[in-house]
């Protein structure tokens, strides 16, 4: 790319700024990362702008004019970036979409943003847009990242391009305003349609600057990205790396994180409580196929770590955590590649005592806060403003709070959106006199860290009119070995109980170790076995000692699969879609109230 095409700022004002920015002042060989064929295939800053250039020129070509909506389709991978900042450079408005929802939600969504042209990871998405297409009258373009069928490749539409279109390239970014519409972004909420959250290049970019001090990144670091960049989480963060000069590599599925953790050794990552929840249960799975001094140690440690205060230890304490960081914790690092400086988590509310035992272990967990409508951070917690355990953090730079009279967490800032696309009426009920309404509980720590008690929506009274708050009570069951998830039930019941999904191979593990015979050692038979069951009410009776009589778990159901994205149970960022859940496993309710 002619680099002379555009008159760059010394500091992006819109979000297609930033690949400039990194060009002018930290040029990375190593911008984007991916692994393919069993090796790591790296793009420069200048081969990522060229690219972005073809096919804006394509975008072009197509027809595709200033303000006109352009979806993307697809998973965490390089294109989806090159995409991100082309549709931007024409003045288009990107609309991103998880790649796992329903085609319903795909058909209401294209024709609420009337999306004219639209861009998707691979072959499986192509047949799932092409299913809908007919519904979509807007629609006049689709196109594959990673496809068998060249006609329709996403090189066909940067082939499409001239170099003559540049000059109207130019012109497009420079009529681009700081306050313009950038993207709309559909949240899957959990009852009726989608709604679009409106946000601005000054949305999005306000939270990049506020979160640089926050985030321990800067040119030398390399970050590893797994989570959905079509969530306003990750896509924030990518703008971060890109504006810090960061290299950022993608991890090749889920299932690999693992591997490429060690490969790439990452200085930061980000991640959701459910990720992080796992990676503690193969730590601790590893712990237990230890034996004498080795595995006393292991557990040790964990004891020592769940006694951790960022704020204050004896000099005995100290002592020990150097010992425990030594012999046990320095594996713990080495595992996540050994250059870890901080995981940046987010989405859900973190279990407090993983939030200790990460921290004691050196390995700080930075937990955040915020929504969509919020371009997505609040607070977070971080190592200039401090630490505090069971919270969100401190305010990030711009941001204000206020808790409304029922608890409600209100904020106001340059981060809070323009609005709900097409939604005047539903804007006009979360916004109100500049404050946006989160539809969050919380409350203000030392007067600066915040804390995040539970939804709004999630909150729910017992028939006997007793408050029940779910999140709080399911992250104490979750600190059990034996639970891997729950969802507290009982609005408008006598008393509240759980679904509960059990830790399956450390109760079979667990069972061997006893010597427990087992009839039936299949999901199914475990969660109708009596031993199992008097194991887990065990665990709901030690947990009970700590809850308030109406908030005591009175009754329990095993489930016997794991809730996931794809049985409908769990939103893309892994959260409980609390009422589906209630309507898949509707028999199981019924034991427990029939």
């Amino acid at each position: 790319m002619n680099t002379d095409l555009l008159e760059f700022m010394s500091t992006p004002n819109r979000l297609f700024d930033i690949p400039h920015y990194q060009l002018s002042q930290h040029p990375n060989d190593t911008m984007f990362s991916s692994k393919k064929d069993g090796n790591w295939h790296s793009v420069s800053t200048q081969q990522f702008l060229d690219e972005a250039m073809e096919m804006s020129r394509g975008l072009i070509a197509k027809g595709v004019a200033a303000g006109d909506r352009v979806g993307i389709v697809s998973g965490t991978r390089y294109e989806w970036n090159v995409m991100d900042i082309a549709i931007q450079q024409v003045g288009a408005i990107v609309v991103p979409f998880y790649p796992n929802i329903s085609e319903s939600d795909y058909r209401y969504i294209f024709n609420d943003a009337g999306i004219k042209l639209c861009v998707v990871g691979d072959d499986e998405l192509y047949e799932k847009i092409s299913n809908i297409k007919g519904d979509v009258a807007s629609l006049e373009h689709l196109y594959v990242m990673e496809t068998s069928n060249n006609d329709v490749h996403w090189s066909k539409l940067k082939e499409a391009g001239s170099s003559d279109s540049d000059g109207e390239i130019q012109s497009r970014m420079d009529a681009v305003k700081n306050e313009d519409l950038a993207t709309i972004i559909y949240t899957s909420g959990t009852t009726g349609n989608p709604k679009g959250v409106m946000l601005s290049h000054n949305n999005i970019l306000s939270n990049v600057y506020a979160c640089e001090d926050p985030i321990p990144a800067d040119k030398n670091s390399k970050v590893l990205t797994f989570l959905p960049v079509c969530h306003v989480y990750e896509r924030m963060l990518h703008y971060l790396y890109m504006y810090l000069g960061c290299s950022i590599y993608f991890a090749e599925s889920l299932d690999t994180i693992g591997d490429n953790i060690r490969e790439v050794k990452p200085d930061v990552f980000t991640a959701v409580p459910r990720l992080i929840e796992k990676v503690f249960d193969k730590i601790i799975a590893k712990g237990d196929e230890l034996s004498g001094i080795k595995r006393k140690l292991f557990f040790w440690a964990v004891e020592l770590a769940e006694d951790y205060d960022p704020v204050s230890r004896s000099g005995w304490y100290n002592f020990r955590l150097k010992i425990a960081r030594k012999l046990i914790f320095s594996k713990w690092q080495e595992a996540l590649g050994g250059n870890v400086r901080a995981i940046a988590s987010g989405s859900a509310a973190l279990q407090p005592r993983l939030a200790q035992i990460f921290l004691a272990a050196d390995i700080p967990i930075l937990e955040g806060y915020g929504l969509t409508e919020t371009s997505p951070v609040v607070s977070v917690n971080c190592f200039k403003k401090g630490i505090r355990i069971g919270t969100v953090g401190a305010l990030i730079e711009g941001v204000e709070v206020k808790i409304a009279e029922d608890g409600e967490i209100l904020v106001k800032g340059p981060n809070i959106m323009q609005g709900y696309y097409n939604l005047p009426d539903k804007t006009a009920e979360v916004i109100k006199d500049g404050w946006f309404h989160t539809g969050d509980i919380g409350e203000m720590v030392e007067g600066k860290f915040l804390k995040i008690t539970d939804r709004k929506k999630e909150i729910f009274k017992t028939s006997g009119g007793k408050y029940i708050v779910p999140q709080a009570i399911e992250n104490k069951l979750k600190e059990s070995r034996f639970i891997e998830q729950a969802m507290v039930i009982g609005e408008g019941e006598k008393f509240p109980a759980a679904l509960l999904v059990p830790t399956y191979d450390f109760i079979r593990e667990w069972a061997k170790r006893k010597e427990i015979q087992l009839s039936d050692d299949s999901n199914a038979g475990l969660c109708a076995d009596e031993a199992v069951c008097a194991r887990i009410q065990k665990e709901l009776d030690e947990l009970n000692k700590e809850l308030g009589k109406w908030e005591q778990i009175k009754q329990f159901q095993l489930l016997p699969q794991e809730m996931s994205i794809e049985g409908g149970e769990l939103t893309p960022t892994l959260k409980l879609k609390r009422k589906k859940i209630m309507e898949i496993h509707k028999d199981s309710v019924a034991k427990i109230y029939g």
